[in-house]
């Protein structure tokens, strides 16, 4: 019979960490006697990241003796005490590899039930100073599981713990972490997975994606008999490119038509996707931007419109240097701001430049004449500044069931009072009296600002959020789980001696810098450079780290446990073995 050995606890508390401070709850103690154990956590306990640890599925985390046991011997520690794995419950008995998500267990007057196997996150390493540490517990098959409390009750050190009910499928904690985090998983076992009522919604949503990920040469989201242009491979790396010609769309928006320098044909892109322009200008080094691809994507050419930004190195030369017939480098046509297949209204909402995505994504639906009804929705500032407003106009007649709407910000603009016009932006109250069904999907691109209102707009009009659709060219936001916020600082070169390696450049953030050894990985120099990026458990498991390697050659200086798809990276984990360009 299993016993619970102890009961650790422990409130969040801010830890330095690397130049960080880290809110975090994994440092538990073990304490004496009965302790009431609630729906989100034991009496006296609390978890400092309830995005990845806590809440109803995730109150209670229980780790073993045997693998207290086992990392001793591998880890040559005489130090770990009960608790210091963050676990709740230490338990004789209840290994991995037996235990099912579903089980439910009676440990003293409580009643709880198995819902999914322990998060990889970098602190468990922190806590135990062994930075490889989540990814040694994936890799050995050691996570330790949560718990949910079904019936509150008292619970200490010395309760048996009885198997109540076991779970539907009997799919082990061990077996059920294989599945998210190494490869040649089993399809079967995913089925069995997602028939599991008690597995945590976050694991549901990750193994329906990984049950719904296209089979190899199937773009994601493809299904077979799709209607949409699959996209071709693209080159890796960044090719020449010939400009064929220039159109001024208006005063600071001009469109560049690129074509094959050596004759071969261009890949087919997806509408929606963008291309990024590398081109050296003066000696800081080359300068890379990505630009939306705004033509059909069955051209044979490809076309991007650029705005001239009052300080931007790059849309400046394209407006004051570049002509017919110049070479520029261009790295494939890339992105997953894309039409997915669905048979339900769409929505193209944009504001300025962020049309050109959207135009894509149009001219698609009019090649097609595609039948679904369509919403197009454009803030310009007054008619001089509307980019393709007749290009648009002409597409939108040749589909069956589309409505245009234009908003004009500028006082002075004209045309509002006639149909389809509006003076100012839009609002919850004019989306509203757009007729939009509540199960559109819609695609967004514009300003943040823009984005953000429009799909508040949408979520309360009764679209759901997994149906808004976003693109942003900036970085993205920054994912650092527990690490507390610090004021925005501007991407910079990092603080000490230049490097002597590879030149890295990140593309969103617009910065290059030479690679120093003196930065573990990748990421390390991107943080060393303020520049936000995003990970969890910095030992190349999780992939939220993964980043596209738009040109160049890199090592990992720790091998993941599944490398990630072609063309991309696991930051957190490599190093440069050339010049590389990131997509972060």
């Amino acid at each position: 019979m299993a016993t619970l050995l102890s009961v650790n606890i422990g409130k969040p508390e801010d830890v330095s960490w690397q130049g960080r401070t880290v809110h975090t709850g994994a440092w538990k103690s073990a304490v004496q006697g009965p302790r009431m154990v609630r729906r989100l956590n034991i009496e006296g306990d609390g978890q400092g990241d309830l995005a990845g640890h806590g809440g109803e599925m995730r109150a209670v985390l229980v780790y073993q003796l045997e693998s207290y046991r086992y990392w001793r011997d591998e880890l040559g520690r005489d130090d770990l005490v009960f608790g210091m794995f963050g676990e709740n419950f230490t338990v004789d008995g209840l290994p991995d590899r037996e235990v099912c998500i579903g089980d439910r267990y009676r440990i003293g007057e409580a009643e709880f039930e198995v819902t999914q196997p322990r998060v990889t996150c970098y602190r468990v390493g922190m806590r135990l100073g062994e930075p490889a540490m989540a990814a040694l517990l994936v890799a050995h098959h050691r996570p330790g599981f949560y718990l949910r409390v079904i019936t509150e009750g008292h619970v200490q050190a010395g309760d048996d713990i009885l198997l109540v009910r076991r779970g539907p499928e009997e799919l082990s904690v061990a077996d059920t972490d294989a599945l998210l985090y190494l490869p040649d998983r089993d399809p079967a076992k995913l089925r069995r997975a997602l028939n599991i009522p008690a597995l945590s919604p976050g694991w549901q949503q990750s193994f329906r994606e990984l049950a719904d990920a296209p089979p190899p040469g199937r773009q994601p989201g493809e299904h077979a008999g799709a209607q949409h242009p699959a996209e071709d491979p693209g080159w890796p790396g960044f090719k020449l490119l010939r400009v064929a010609r220039i159109v001024p769309e208006t005063p600071a928006i001009s469109s560049v038509y690129l074509d094959s320098a050596d004759g071969t044909p261009l890949p087919r892109a997806r509408a929606g996707q963008y291309l990024s322009v590398r081109v050296p200008i003066g000696d800081a080094g080359p300068v890379v931007r990505s630009y939306s691809l705004s033509s059909a994507p069955t051209a044979r050419s490809y076309r991007i419109s650029v705005k001239h930004e009052p300080h931007g190195r790059l849309s400046g030369y394209i407006h004051a240097v570049l002509r017919p017939g110049d070479l520029v480098e261009v790295a494939s046509p890339r992105g997953s701001f894309v039409l997915a297949p669905s048979t339900r209204p769409i929505v193209l909402a944009s504001a300025g430049i962020g049309a050109t995505p959207l135009l894509a994504m149009l001219h698609q639906l009019a090649d097609a004449t595609d039948p679904r009804a369509v919403w197009w929705i454009h803030t310009a500032r007054d008619r001089a500044h509307h980019a393709f407003a007749e290009e648009t106009h002409t597409l939108l007649a040749r589909l069956p069931d589309a409505r245009e709407h234009v908003h004009y910000t500028a006082a002075t603009a004209s045309r509002p009072g006639e149909p389809g016009f509006t003076r100012g932006r839009p609002t919850a109250q004019s989306l509203g009296a757009m007729g939009i069904p509540a199960d559109a999907d819609a695609y967004l691109c514009g300003p943040l600002a823009f984005m953000d209102d429009l799909s508040g707009f949408l979520r309360d009009h009764g679209l759901l959020a997994e149906r808004i659709h976003t693109e942003r060219f900036g970085a993205l936001p920054a994912v650092n789980p527990g690490v507390t916020a610090a004021p925005a600082v501007r991407p910079h070169q990092p603080p000490g001696p230049a490097g002597t390696g590879p030149l890295v450049t990140f593309a969103r953030s617009a910065m290059s810098t030479p690679w120093s050894p003196v930065h573990a990985s990748l990421l390390e120099l991107a943080e060393a450079c303020d520049i936000p990026t995003r990970w969890s458990c910095r030992t190349g498991v999780c992939h939220t780290c993964v980043t596209h390697l738009m040109a160049g050659d890199v090592t990992y200086t720790t091998q993941p446990l599944e490398p990630p798809e072609a063309g991309t990276v696991l930051v957190c984990c490599s190093a440069p073995t050339s010049e590389v360009v990131l997509d972060l």
